[in-house]
């Protein structure tokens, strides 16, 4: 099937029975998210010139950069074992290839790359805020197939038949330029949409960067090397996202607020608490989330809380 962008896979690939082969995006903002997180979950590698294959240094996963809408077809077709793309991305492959929908499954859900698609047209041509108004009409996108799904219960209600244009790039340009009616394209900011002169007018799917795996006729892959180190994959960076999460809190208290000192840091299991050896005094360590971290201190130390210290976590298995 791969597509959308048409890449061709690296030469230097070659398919080996114990490495895993985890495709990743090869730029953009995506690509700078996804070697972030790859670093800190203890899964980087250095990248060799001109190259778009790389070694990790302590595991048996060898990572290929490709372009990041072409990694679902290449995950979906078994050409790569494991990958991280958009779900819109996920999606598009799906509706256009669905004998390759039960061939891949979602991993984890990473928390960035958010961003959403929406139909968007120029602000004089709003139409009241009504998508169906633009059914039978010319829409310019990067997803056909979302578009299509999206517009095909109004095109049956209209007995009509949208023309959906399909570029690579720059879709905002397009009703600037007399190519489409209204667009359907990637919303981040909105900063690029207005400058375009373009409004939305309504949103069509919610996207996040995912990591997925291809599955061999349906299922997992079975119990061996491979399928181990794609669950050492699985727990590093669910191990480095929980550490993004959270912080280490640990604070001194006497028996007689402890109870109340407790209540406000339950933890995310429980706290641990430890006797000291001064008599009636505790320590406690708890995990709290990084946004509630001040609050929760301001809110220890007013319960009588002494020593409170906040400590950064740099990856866990939980």
């Amino acid at each position: 099937m791969v597509e959308a962008g048409s890449s061709m896979m690296p030469a230097d690939v070659a398919a080996e029975p114990d490495v895993v082969l985890f495709a990743v995006p090869k730029k953009g903002r995506l690509h700078q998210d996804v070697m972030k997180l790859l670093n800190g979950a203890g899964l980087d590698a250095k990248r060799p010139d001109r190259l778009d294959v790389a070694m990790c240094n302590d595991v048996p996963v060898k990572l290929v950069f490709l372009p990041a809408a072409d990694i679902p077809s290449y995950v979906m077709e078994g050409n790569v074992d494991v990958g991280i793309s958009g779900s819109d991305m996920l999606e598009e492959a799906i509706i256009e290839d669905q004998d390759g929908a039960a061939n891949v499954k979602v991993l984890q859900h990473l928390g960035f790359g958010k961003c959403k698609l929406c139909l968007e047209a120029p602000v004089a041509a709003q139409a009241n805020g009504k998508p169906e108004a633009f059914a039978g009409k010319r829409i310019v996108t990067s997803f056909p197939g979302l578009a299509r799904r999206y517009f095909k219960k109004f095109d049956e209600e209209r007995g009509v038949s949208t023309h959906i244009k399909v570029v690579s790039g720059s879709v905002e340009a397009a009703c600037q330029l007399g190519l489409a009616d209204a667009v359907v394209d990637l919303v981040e900011t909105g900063t690029t949409m207005k400058a375009a002169g373009l409004e939305v007018v309504s949103q069509i799917f919610e996207s996040e960067a995912l990591l997925f795996q291809q599955l061999h006729n349906g299922k997992e892959t079975e119990r061996t090397t491979k399928a181990e180190t794609i669950e050492v994959i699985i727990k590093r960076i669910g191990g480095y996202l929980t550490a993004m999460r959270y912080m280490m809190l640990i604070y001194n208290c006497h028996v007689s607020m402890l109870e109340a000192c407790t209540k406000i840091t339950p933890g995310k299991r429980s706290p641990t608490i430890t006797k000291l050896q001064d008599d009636g005094w505790h320590a406690v360590s708890v995990l709290v989330e990084k946004g509630r971290s001040n609050a929760t201190m301001d809110a220890l130390a007013k319960a009588g809380a002494q020593d409170v210290l906040c400590i950064p976590i740099l990856n866990t298995r939980m």
